[in-house]
């Protein structure tokens, strides 16, 4: 590598009494006045861009309430009722702090005589949990654009990856950034399990050198297929030979190439390992198990998640989580009302309300092996594509709602809940009631997505290097 040859010039005699540009910026340094007018390029310190919370995430449920969800009516329900024209909820938890719409109360779950028996296992309406919960009423996908992105194609580009037509998915980032844990537990025989996506694999896009973190991608709720056993059904000799030649295949390979057959490389090795655990029962959540590990059977998860689709991806996501699995998204609902939601949204959240209600029960109930629970060490994220609006009325004209270029839109009020998060039922930023104008501080989806991989103790200096970690909610 050629050595750079060091400008040769000579410098100008200095007129008595003036300041080179190096006097200047360090006498400006001294004058907090001369200081703010001076122009000067900030470089963000990968050593302080971290939170108080760094690494003390160790799962993370990430959840899309998928189509575009009107957070006011659920999360931010102190506004205007053209904004959220269902309500506030009653009833509600004396420390929460952000608006707990009407919405959240539907909890027909709770009546007859299996709601009696959930009451009786502490699950307990929405409202009355809102003081475990944080929301961040303001999160963005441009903080500095001049309006929301309200279309669904480039809305969820930036909500999986952070840019539209973005080359790596948040999980994919995950994956790579825990390299080094994977390794370690590699290194002492022990099997660590990646983050799963149970919902649209562009999470977990990966191209270049990312392409071999690309993490699993499943559907179906469940291991109740799964039966590949390759140690016992093919030969050691055979596997041995298979995997020499995918790697002369390899290795005969251009090395900007390599990764998409390191990545199949990576798949089939991990097949093999984790066979054992894919084919346990434990993983078939689906099926009513009695075998209680973490403290909790399978029934029981079904008996307080309850058997719809969402459900059995969180019961999912929890017997991962057992096998060291840091972070699981899935997708839940179906919020796309253009028309029919005046009747038929309320009905919709019994699902998510349910699955909120019962995850802050079971989580308590379920022991971690690093000790206390796994609501101590879990962090659930409730996110979208964008929120919705209906241009200054209730309803559209079809009882729905819409999505554009509006303040309704861009605003997601995104839940946080974890035992991890600090002063929970906290609202971090704010809008004004009337026309939803933001008078707190907003946060760009990528900000989020480095705040959460920073908790989960990944390395994130590559990813979105202009945009900082927030320490919100861990101080």
């Amino acid at each position: 590598m050629r050595k750079r040859r060091k400008a040769q010039s000579k410098k100008p005699e200095r007129a008595a009494g003036r300041l080179g540009r190096r006097e200047f910026l360090v006498g400006a340094a001294a004058s907090a006045g001369v200081l703010v007018a001076a122009p000067h390029i900030w470089i963000p310190n990968p050593a302080i861009a971290q939170t108080s919370g760094r690494g003390s995430i160790k799962h993370l449920l990430y959840i899309r309430l998928s189509g575009g969800f009107r957070f006011q009516v659920a999360f931010n329900a102190d506004v205007a009722d053209r904004f959220n024209p269902f309500g506030r909820a009653k009833g509600v938890a004396a420390g929460a702090e952000w608006g707990v719409g009407s919405l959240l109360s539907r909890s027909g779950f709770l009546d007859g005589e299996d709601g009696m028996a959930l009451r009786e296992l502490g699950m307990k309406p929405v409202p009355e949990i809102a003081d475990k919960m944080t929301v961040l009423a303001c999160v963005d996908h441009e903080p500095l654009s001049a309006s929301a992105d309200g279309n669904h194609g480039t809305g969820l580009e930036r909500y999986y990856t952070g840019y539209v037509d973005g080359t790596v998915g948040f999980f994919t980032m995950i994956n790579h950034g825990m390299k080094a844990v994977q390794e370690q537990a590699a290194a002492e025989d022990r099997i660590v399990l990646p983050p799963f996506v149970l919902g649209g694999s562009a999470m977990g896009r990966g191209v270049g050198p990312y392409a071999a973190s690309r993490p699993p991608v499943l559907s179906g709720g469940g291991f109740e297929a799964f039966g590949i056993d390759s140690d016992a059904t093919i030969p050691e000799w055979a596997q041995e030979m298979a995997i020499a030649t995918d790697e002369r295949k390899r290795d005969r390979q251009h090395p900007e190439l390599r990764a998409q057959i390191d990545s199949f490389l990576d798949t089939r090795r991990a097949t093999r390992a984790y066979s054992d655990i894919f084919n346990s029962d434990l993983l078939k959540v689906r099926s009513n198990s009695d075998e209680r590990v973490d403290g909790i059977t399978n029934t029981e998860l079904r008996q307080a998640l309850g058997t719809s689709g969402g459900a059995n991806n969180i019961a999912l996501a929890l017997r991962l989580f057992h096998y060291g699995c840091p972070a699981v998204y899935l997708d839940q609902g179906g919020y796309d009302m253009h028309s029919g939601e005046e009747d038929g949204l309320p009905g919709r959240m019994e699902e998510l309300n349910r699955l909120l209600s019962g995850l802050e029960n079971v989580l308590g109930r379920m022991e971690h092996e690093a000790g206390g629970s796994y609501w101590d060490h879990t962090m659930i994220v409730l996110g979208s594509e964008f929120s919705r609006t209906a241009r200054g009325s209730r309803f559209n004209s079809a009882r729905g709602s819409d999505h554009g270029g509006d303040l309704a839109t861009r605003w997601m009020s995104m839940p946080v809940m974890g035992g991890m998060v600090s002063r929970p039922g906290r609202q971090i930023g704010a809008t004004r009631s009337s026309d939803m104008t933001a008078t707190g501080e907003v946060f760009s989806y990528r900000s989020l997505l480095k705040t959460l991989l920073d908790g989960l103790g990944c390395d994130h200096q590559e990813f979105f290097p202009a945009d900082e970690p927030f320490d919100h909610l861990f101080a």
